[in-house]
């Protein structure tokens, strides 16, 4: 195969040599060819000194490469990865090598993406939808995003990740529930809110809102001028008394479509990958009782791709 800027294929060279062997005259090839006069010889060249092999393209990659990250270097950023199943950014920091060069040893030695992974295992699992569309407003508070995710319970003693699916000292017949992660994250600076609470019903999502409200303005976001949600009756109907008290204009998502809540359902699966699924939990206070620190960490010292390395904490004003 010839390379995509190249005016001559194989067969195109083969005819140069062809018309050579029949005494044209080299310029009089160039001419018809369409190339230069340097660029038959060339090839005429080739063909003489390696018969057909010489007339394929070769690579263009240089015979040394003096800057070429190290073998060593791969390995640590390789273990690194398999470690901590962190992304780019956040493994620059902690191996000492620059974002780009981590993505690129990961894509040369194949390693699959985090969202392709299972959280805890690092096994390859099929990916969610995703949307090429992206936006983000230009300020803080401009637009904010809130959604549920629900969690099963853990009972006492740790769930079928400690025990495995075939634990039979379980009684699956008992019931033990779900825990609902109401979250709320900023459009702008991606800071972000969250609590387990015991459901969804529409009185806790108004509480959740007003006690959101609360923690963004001590972090320097002093109104939330829209609220971007899903279309659940909970939000549709709940929601309004706060929104209007906190002059908040309500916004929903097209039904079917919740990649339009993405920042959201992103944080969601940040969630799941490095709080709730990260770690091997005993009981649901163990897990419930990380989610603060683990949020602290995520608004004040995690790295964000599209915040350019930085936290959300980097695009507050100091409070």
């Amino acid at each position: 195969m010839s390379h995509g800027n190249a005016r001559l294929t194989v067969h195109g060279r083969r005819l140069i040599v062809q018309r050579h062997q029949a005494g044209w005259p080299q310029a009089h090839i160039a001419a018809a060819m369409g190339v230069s006069r340097q660029c038959v010889k060339k090839w005429i060249d080739r063909h003489d000194s390696e018969g057909e092999a010489g007339l394929i393209s070769r690579s263009s990659r240089p015979h040394s490469m003096p800057t070429k990250t190290s073998d060593e270097v791969e390995q640590k950023v390789l273990a690194a990865r398999a470690e901590f199943r962190d992304g780019p950014d956040v493994l620059a920091a902690k191996v000492g090598v620059p974002a780009r060069t981590v993505s690129r040893i990961l894509r040369r030695h194949d390693v699959p993406y985090l969202r392709e992974c299972d959280p805890i295992t690092g096994d390859v699992i099929r990916s969610s939808k995703q949307t090429a569309v992206r936006y983000e407003r230009e300020r803080p508070g401009e637009l904010v995003h809130m959604d549920v995710k629900k969690l099963g319970k853990i009972p006492d003693g740790g769930g079928w990740r400690v025990h495995g699916r075939t634990d039979g000292n379980r009684d699956r017949k008992v019931k033990i529930g779900y825990d609902y992660v109401h979250s709320l994250v900023d459009d702008h600076s991606r800071l972000a809110y969250s609590e387990v609470l015991p459901d969804e019903k529409g009185t806790t999502c108004a509480a959740f809102l007003e006690r959101a409200i609360d923690y963004f303005a001590a972090h320097g976001i002093a109104q939330i001028e829209r609220l971007m949600t899903d279309n659940a009756w909970a939000y549709k109907w709940s929601l309004r008394e706060v929104c209007a008290d906190h002059d908040i204009v309500q916004k929903f998502i097209k039904p079917h479509c919740p990649w339009q809540n993405g920042k959201v359902e992103r944080l969601n699966r940040t969630l799941a990958t490095e709080w709730a699924y990260r770690q091997i939990f005993t009981s649901n206070n163990d897990r419930t009782a990380a989610l603060a620190p683990w949020l602290e960490h995520y608004n004040t010292e995690r790295r964000h791709s599209a915040l350019g390395g930085n936290p959300p904490i980097s695009r507050l004003l100091p409070t």
